[in-house]
This record gives structure tokens, C-alpha cells and sequence, in this order.
């Protein structure tokens, strides 16, 4: 009796103790690392927001000048953007080309996704889903030469096919295009993104209970009808969420692929603004215009997201938020 006391003594005793930041950060690692992604998003998206400020200064980098004894200019930067007939033509070129994006990408992603799932034969599934994958994990770099020498018109691929079908009779110089270069821009997200983007909707069609695949067999349903009768229907929330975030990210085209695939002939319809922005912030050293542009660029992209997330409700009922 007297040994079970005195255990139970130093329990009470420690029990009020308090730990060292150390050991308490020991015993909760599994918190701390759940919390991991959370400190991430914090520290890169939300915490450099105060450099928005630059956006109502005439701001110039200076060792003698601290930031907030900047010129203060208020909505100045903004009255000069948009007066400016290249910022019309950049918002231009990037609604065409992400509108375009968005309605080939959530096509053939959805498309893509379909047919992996309809395949029977495991090792050729798995050798699909894997070539599919592939190309997102290859640098814009790699891809843009790569879709260079495929557009060519010396020993191009796709000249090749047009010229020996008979469809052109001389080759063509697609990347200098002003007008294909949103299409290529789009085709070419397409073929680098849909195999991974695919990935969301083939993990929505694991979960559909197979019993309803079996009793539309037994109603003599193919395999086109199951489609459009369970598979479609059953991913339909997700294939709506992915919508309404694609639609948020209408603006934002993608930096890389465009600056790299751009050239001195499609500058016109190339110029997103991205590329604008990037012009005025770090060619020109006018940051304080190149903040007040991704502030612009911020707002649409929340107002598109709350408005497509309304449009949703409206529908069934159901949205993202």
C-alpha cells in the first residue's frame, strides 16, 4: 500500500508539472506536422500580402527611404493602368486564352477520365493512366521545344501529316500565328495537365457503388448508357467544384508556358497579364504599378469564384462555399 501511494504521489505531482516547449512539441509532432500545410499557406500567400501596399505608393527602392516614407499616391496606379490601351489588351488575351483553356482542359480531362475507367484489362489501365501522367511532371521548358519542333515547318510532324494528306501544300509556320497562338496555348495545357488532372475524377468513380453497374446490366444497359446514366451523374458535384475553381482561376493562364511559347510575331495576342505584369514589375522597375495589376487580377479572380459559386447554388442548390 505504502509502494502504490507513493506512485500515485509522483502521478498527482506530475500531473501539474509543466513541460518543456520542447517536449510538448514532441508529444503533439503529429499535429504540428497536420498543421504543416496550413503554416505553409500562411507564409506564402497570405503573409507577403502587405507588399500590396506598394500598389498606392510611387515606390522606389531606395537605402535612404524606409518603406512607409514611400510617396504616397493613393489610386493613382491604378487610374494609369487602366488607361492604358496594353492592359485592355493583356486582360484580352488572357480571358480568350484561359476561357479556352478552361473549356478544352475540363473536356478532355473529363473525357480522358471516362475512358481509363471504362478499360477492363488492368495492366494496359495502368500503362494508360501512366503515359498520361507523364507530361505534367515535364518542365514548360522541355514542352515548349518539344512543341516547337512538332510545329515546325521544317521536318514538323504535324506539317508532315497536313502535306502528305494533302491538306496544305506548303508547310506552315504555326508558332508565328498571331491568331492560332490561343489555341496552341490551349491544346498544349491540354496535353500537358489532362492526365493528371484526370486523377481527381477517376478517384470520385472508385467510390460508385458497383451494385448499379449490375443492375443496369441486368436492364440491358451498354456501356454508353452507364455513362451517362451513373457515371456522369455520380461525379457531377465534383465535376462542379472543379468548374467553379477553374473558373476562379480564369485569369491566372500560366506565366511559363506563355512567356516561353510567345514569340516577336505573336506578341500582340501572347501578352497576358502575367507577362504584363512581369514587364512592368521586374523589366521596367515600376513595382508599384505591377502590384496594383496583381491586386486587379485578385479581385476578378474572387469575384468569378463567389459569382460561378452563386450560379451553382442556383442550379441544384449545392456549391463550393
Amino acid at each position: 500500500m505504502i509502494v502504490h501511494s507513493t506512485q500515485a504521489e509522483a502521478a498527482i505531482r506530475g500531473v501539474g508539472k509543466p513541460r518543456g516547449f520542447w517536449a510538448t512539441l514532441w508529444k503533439q509532432r503529429q499535429l504540428v506536422v497536420l498543421s504543416l500545410p496550413v503554416l505553409f499557406v500562411l507564409v506564402f500567400s497570405y503573409f507577403p500580402l502587405w507588399g500590396w501596399l506598394i500598389a498606392f505608393q510611387n515606390y522606389r527602392p531606395s537605402n535612404k527611404i524606409g518603406f512607409f516614407q514611400q510617396e504616397w499616391v493613393g489610386l493613382r496606379q491604378f487610374a494609369e493602368l487602366f488607361a492604358d490601351p496594353k492592359f485592355f489588351r493583356a486582360l484580352r488575351n488572357s480571358l480568350g486564352i484561359g476561357a479556352l483553356k478552361i473549356i478544352c482542359s475540363y473536356f478532355f480531362t473529363l473525357l480522358l477520365a471516362v475512358l481509363v475507367n471504362e478499360i477492363r484489362v488492368s495492366w494496359f489501365k495502368r500503362s494508360v493512366q501512366t503515359i498520361s501522367y507523364l507530361p505534367h511532371f515535364v518542365s514548360w521548358v522541355v514542352a515548349a521545344n518539344l512543341i516547337f519542333v512538332s510545329l515546325s515547318p521544317e521536318g514538323g510532324i504535324l506539317n508532315e501529316i497536313l502535306q502528305r494528306l494533302g491538306i496544305t501544300s506548303s508547310p506552315i509556320a504555326f508558332m508565328g500565328l498571331p491568331n492560332a497562338f490561343w489555341l496552341i496555348a490551349a491544346l498544349s495545357e491540354v496535353w500537358k495537365s489532362a492526365g493528371y488532372g484526370a486523377i481527381v475524377y477517376l478517384a470520385v468513380m472508385t467510390s460508385i457503388d458497383p451494385s448499379l453497374y449490375e443492375s443496369a446490366d441486368m436492364d440491358g444497359a451498354g456501356r454508353i448508357r452507364k455513362i451517362f446514366a451513373i457515371t456522369l451523374p455520380s461525379i457531377t458535384p465534383t465535376i462542379k467544384i472543379m468548374l467553379v475553381l477553374s473558373i476562379g482561376r480564369l485569369l491566372s493562364v500560366g506565366f511559363e508556358q506563355i512567356y516561353i511559347l510567345m514569340t516577336p510575331s505573336t506578341i500582340d495576342t501572347a501578352t497576358t497579364l502575367e507577362v504584363y505584369i512581369y514587364t512592368f514589375a521586374m523589366k521596367l522597375a515600376l513595382y508599384s504599378k505591377g502590384a496594383a495589376m496583381s491586386i486587379f487580377n485578385s479581385v476578378v479572380s474572387v469575384v468569378l469564384i463567389v459569382l460561378s459559386n452563386t450560379f451553382a447554388k442556383l442550379l441544384d442548390g449545392e456549391g463550393i462555399m
